[in-house]
């Protein structure tokens, strides 16, 4: 299951997957681009493991691994509960 997660003012979007049983989460970045289409990234949690990256420039991808990181406890907190949407107390 991919759940979102958020939505960037440039339309990109990070979605994540549910908790594996091994413990790791999936988050799929995607921004759209007149040249390429769509640029993308893939992220492993808790790991930071980033794999499948096309487009993004160094600040870009820089900034997304900023993001990411201060946003991974939630991110792991909510593919253990059904995504955002479904939460408690959010």
């Amino acid at each position: 299951m991919v759940y979102p997660f958020m939505t960037l003012n440039d339309e990109t979007e990070i979605v994540h997957s549910e908790m594996q049983p091994d413990g790791r989460v999936k988050v799929s970045i995607e921004t759209p681009d007149e040249k390429l289409c769509f640029k993308h990234a893939t992220c492993w949690l808790p790991q930071r493991e980033w794999t499948d990256i096309f487009g993004y420039t160094d600040s870009e991808l820089n900034y997304l691994k900023e993001l990411v990181d201060s946003e991974k406890h939630l991110i792991l907190e909510f593919s253990q509960t059904g995504g955002f949407d479904n939460a408690s107390g959010f």
